[in-house]
This record gives C-alpha cells, sequence and structure tokens, in this order.
C-alpha cells in the first residue's frame, strides 16, 4: 500500500509496508549485466528505486519540484528507522548526506554506483548506518539524461552511451546554483533547504591529464568554508577519506586541476564559486566534495570507485557524527557574529603542499593533424614524483557585514532567488527615514561571449555613501542578516563578489542611462550650471587640462557636465539594494 503525504509544494510518496513486499525483483543493475559497460536510461533509474521503495521499508522516493524537461526532479533516501519526523525533522539526531548524480548526465558514473550502495544497503550487504540517513538524487540533469548519445564525450571511455552535459535549455546545470536560471536548481534549492544536508557529495567525471588514479577529489576549498569546520574539512575528513580508499586499493588525489599541460609541473586547488554545487552548498556550511573520476579509465573501475568511495564516506561520518553536528552548530553562528567577511580568496603559494603523486611521464611530440607540437602521455613509463599543489587561499576583498540589506520589491528576480533560498524578509509597512549606505558601480567588465545564457560581469568596484534615506511603505523588504543565510546573502548582495547577482546581471538595467540631452539645447544650461558652480567648473577646467583626449572632445565635455548637473538621473549606476549599518 502506498501514501501520499503533501507538505507545501513537495509531493512525498514513501512506501510503509513493514516487510517486504512479496513482488519479487531483479536488482541487478544494468551496469551489472552488461559487465560494467553500460549505465541506465532515465526510465530504468527512477523504475529501479520505485522497486526498491516498494520492497524495502527503509528506502523512499520523493517528487520534489520540475526540472526544465518537464519531468520532476526525484529524491530518494534510504532510513530504516522510517518516520517523516527522524528523516526530515528539525529535532533530527542523524547526519545527512546527499548525493546528487547526472548533473552531467555524460559522466554517469554516480548514477549506478548509488543505485548499487542503496540496493546493498536495503538488502543489509552492507553495515546498516546508525547515526547517518543517506539520501540521492538519483539523476539531476533528467533533460540532459533524455538526450542519450554514444559520441559527445569526445575523450571518454565508456560507457556504451549516455546522456548529454546542457540540460533541456543546454544549461550547463553546474553553473547555475546562484543565478538559478533553470528549474533544475529552482527545485534543488528545495531538496537541499528541506533536507539540510550536513555532506554533500556530488559525482562527476574528468580528465586534464593523464594519470594513474581512477579517483580524485575536489573538497570545497577549506579556507573559504572557514572556521573550525574548514580545519576539519582540511585535517580530518579528506584525510580519513584518503587513507580508507588508500588501504582499500583505491588510492585518490586531489582533482588535477590543469589543461594541455602535465601535472608534476605544480597545480592549484580549484576554487569552487558558488555558481558550483559545492561552492553553493558551503553557503549553509555543508561539508561538500565532488568526486571527479577519471574518464579514460575504464567505467567499469570508475562506477566501483566511486562505489567504495560513498561507502567510505558513510563510514567516516558514523563515527565523526557529533563532531560533524557541533562544527556545523558552531559555523552557523560564526558570521552571524563577525563584522567582516570575505568576498574573493587567492591561492598562496608561499604555503604550498607537497603530494605524492602518481602519474605517467610525458613529453611533446609532432602532431600528424596540425604539424605542431602536441602533449603525449606514454602510459609505459609510470612515476611517482613529489609535486607541488597549491591548496592555501587567501581572502581578499573584505566587506563590512551590514545590520540588514534593503531591497526594493520591483527586483522580484532578486527576491524571488532569495525566497527559494529561505531567506526571511518583511516588507516595510511604514513610510520610515533610515540611514543606510548606497553603491554606486565605478567599474565594471563585461564577457564578451556568451557563459550560461550570460554576459556577465567581473572585476566589479564601487563607491558608497551614507545618507539618511526616505522610504516609502511597502516597496522595500527588509532583510537581516542575522539569519542562518548570511553567507548566501553576501554573495549574492555585494555586487563585488564572484558571483553576485549584479555580475550576473541581474541589475543591468541600471547599467544604461535612459535620459540624455540635445547638445545644442544643453550648450546654454551647461555655461549657466559652471558660472553658479565655481568648484564644478574648477575641476572641468583641470580636467581638461590634465586630458589632452577630454580637452579635444566636445561631446565628452558637456556629458561630464550633464552628469556632474542636478538633470543628470539618479538611478544610472546606482544599485538598487541598500545596506543597513549596524
Amino acid at each position: 500500500m502506498k501514501r501520499i503525504i503533501i507538505l507545501s509544494i513537495i509531493i512525498f510518496h514513501t512506501s510503509c509496508q513493514n516487510t517486504k513486499n512479496s513482488i519479487t525483483y531483479d536488482f541487478t543493475t544494468r551496469f551489472e549485466k552488461s559487465s560494467g559497460k553500460e549505465t541506465a536510461t532515465y526510465q530504468e533509474t527512477i523504475q529501479f528505486y520505485t522497486d526498491l521503495a516498494d520492497a524495502y521499508v527503509s528506502v523512499s522516493t520523493y517528487t520534489i519540484g520540475k526540472t526544465d524537461s518537464g519531468e520532476p526532479l526525484h529524491l530518494v533516501t534510504f532510513n530504516p528507522n522510517r518516520t517523516l519526523e527522524s528523516e526530515f525533522g528539525k529535532d533530527r539526531d542523524k547526519r545527512i548526506i546527499l548525493v546528487n548524480n547526472g548533473i552531467h548526465p555524460g559522466e554517469s558514473d554516480g548514477i549506478d554506483a548509488s543505485m548499487m550502495l542503496m540496493r546493498d544497503l536495503a538488502q543489509e550487504k552492507l553495515p546498516t548506518p546508525q547515526n547517518s540517513i543517506i539520501a540521492v538524487i538519483p539523476i539531476y540533469n533528467i533533460g540532459g539524461a533524455l538526450n542519450r548519445n554514444s559520441t559527445t564525450r569526445t575523450n571518454q571511455n565508456g560507457p556504451v552511451s549516455y546522456g548529454f552535459r546542457g540540460n533541456a535549455r543546454n544549461y550547463d546545470l553546474n553553473r547555475d546554483f546562484i543565478k538559478a536560471d533553470t528549474k533544475n536548481a529552482q527545485s534543488f534549492a528545495k531538496v537541499f533547504h528541506y533536507v539540510k544536508p550536513d555532506i554533500f557529495i556530488d559525482n562527476h567525471v574528468s580528465n586534464g591529464a593523464d594519470y594513474q588514479y581512477v579517483l580524485t577529489h575536489l573538497f570545497t576549498q577549506h579556507n573559504k568554508l572557514g572556521g573550525e569546520l574548514g580545519n576539519y574539512l582540511h585535517t580530518q575528513l579528506m584525510p580519513q577519506l584518503e587513507q580508507s580508499l588508500e588501504a582499500k586499493d583505491w588510492p585518490i588525489t586531489p582533482y588535477v586541476n590543469v589543461f594541455n599541460t602535465t601535472p608534476e609541473r605544480g597545480f592549484t586547488q580549484f576554487m569552487d564559486h558558488p555558481r558550483y554545487s559545492t561552492g553553493y552548498t558551503t553557503l549553509w556550511n555543508t561539508l561538500g566534495m565532488m568526486v571527479e573520476t577519471h574518464m579514460l579509465k575504464p567505467y567499469k573501475d570508475r562506477v566501483d570507485g566511486t562505489y567504495e568511495l560513498m561507502k567510505s564516506m558513510i563510514e567516516i561520518v558514523e563515527k565523526d557524527h557529533d563532531t560533524i553536528k557541533k562544527l556545523r552548530d558552531d559555523a552557523d553562528t560564526f558570521y552571524r557574529q563577525a563584522e567582516t567577511y570575505p568576498l574573493d580568496f587567492k591561492a598562496d603559494t608561499t604555503q604550498n603542499s607537497t603530494l605524492h603523486f602518481k602519474g605517467y611521464e610525458a613529453e611533446k611530440i609532432t602532431s600528424p593533424v596540425t604539424g605542431r607540437d602536441r602533449l603525449k602521455y606514454d602510459r609505459s613509463r609510470p612515476f611517482e614524483k613529489e609535486v607541488l599543489y597549491a591548496n592555501t587561499f587567501t581572502a581578499e576583498d573584505d566587506v563590512a557585514i551590514p545590520k540588514a540589506y534593503l531591497v526594493p520589491k520591483s527586483w522580484f528576480r532578486v527576491v524571488d532567488r532569495l525566497q527559494q533560498n529561505k531567506i526571511k524578509m518583511s516588507l516595510i509597512e511604514k513610510d520610515s527615514t533610515i540611514t543606510v549606505e548606497e553603491y554606486r558601480i565605478a567599474e565594471y567588465k563585461t564577457r564578451t561571449t556568451a557563459y550560461e545564457g550570460h554576459y556577465n560581469h567581473y572585476n566589479t568596484a564601487i563607491t558608497s555613501t551614507q545618507e539618511a534615506k526616505s522610504i516609502t511603505a511597502g516597496q522595500y523588504y527588509y532583510i537581516a542578516t542575522d539569519q542562518p543565510g548570511i553567507r548566501y546573502l553576501l554573495e549574492t548582495l555585494e555586487p563585488t563578489a564572484v558571483d553576485s547577482f549584479f555580475n550576473w546581471n541581474f541589475f543591468d538595467t541600471i547599467l544604461q542611462q535612459k535620459e540624455g540631452f540635445s547638445p545644442y539645447v544643453f550648450e546654454d544650461i551647461a555655461a549657466d550650471f559652471l558660472a553658479k558652480n565655481p568648484s564644478v567648473k574648477k575641476e572641468f577646467d583641470d580636467k581638461k587640462r590634465r586630458e589632452s583626449d577630454f580637452a579635444n572632445n566636445w561631446y565628452a565635455q558637456l556629458d561630464w557636465i550633464h552628469k556632474k548637473s542636478p538633470h543628470y538621473e539618479a538611478a544610472h549606476l546606482t544599485y538598487p539594494v541598500l545596506r543597513v549599518l549596524r
């Protein structure tokens, strides 16, 4: 028997029988039936989990929101003590591990590995976690999974066929978490904020170089995660995972962040900004990692390695569950009490680590295709060498944390994103005068090629002023920073942050001046304005003396005067989000 529980916008389908269903199911995966050569289709994957939930009370399936494909996003959980409160309740005493699969469906290793993991947990072929609940998104990019082919992963060694990287609207979903252009990302936010995972694993496949490892890890950057939680990630969680896998003969190394060069020359840890999955989850102090298997290795090895990695992570979380809870609780209050917040980080190459790296010798040979030098790895010449690895980052561009932000309700796309991420806000209901800090956009650069549906900005600089501002009732949301989403607020509403809403083009209409002047009319107005404002006249004359290009450009001179005059519109380059200072 099945029952349907409706909670707000989330529909849950959960099996409620106390014993196994009398129906006999075959839970051998397509991966296993094909001797490790094939991956399950989307339909096969969802049917597998539906049947697993029918057969075992410890497994439950949920549908949460929609995706761009029109199909719902699925979530599957393993929880032997099956009650709604123990799984998602506020007072749960277990850690939750959330696993994301198929964000790039051509990188299908985690899809098959998770199916086997959840089956083996349900069938008690693996020790039953006592302190953890395992939650799995079977396939995140459903549109990409339905777009199945055998050619687009040009360098990849299997499976026979697989999905496509772009989603149903051709978005790369691992660039969409903060801007949330897709229904996939919006549904992921629902999953994330309902589940509130302690650990997040995103399963991928990658190849920037050739080396001996099947497995590499990309933990969220520990300095960016910050504090004792970041220290735990770097000095305890990561080493424990490495040691566990080494003991099982699955050696693992940090993600090899190189392209068209060789790892032994040294490399830098990848910085996962909030556009990426682990950068996004970090904003709520979740311990995040991407698994990056090496796509030149056989598909069977990659899936088996991913399976073993997830087993190891469960074992670590089982052991460290109390430590993880305490550190996350402490981290949740840290920035709410802090005075400043770092908006960017830079690799500190004076603090390099050393990796004992297992690679292959490489050389430059003449390409028969281009006639130029090309890189060639020689797998008959493996090596083990000490390699420099820059994995310490220092904070740059700190910003003072305000007491609150005031966001005009007219900027509804921004308000929608904040609400999707459970940001608490209240509409100002009385006319008020509030002392605020207001930003103006002083400089910015814009990408000249499209990037995930945007021509995003970078190197943004601002100026600021403080003033008592009249706030009309019903026009602004008051958003206090003293709330769990403080890091999300700072990363999105501070325009100089790498993945701010400003840099993702949410505020581009302020960059266009709406009113101008006719030179033949403004000439007389400009002369009168300069005569009545001698300080501006002096600044104008000094600028002409210093800058010959300005002195020789009559229109630039009139435009400069116009921007100094009362006729210049206040909205141009004025950032509409206000900061309420402490």
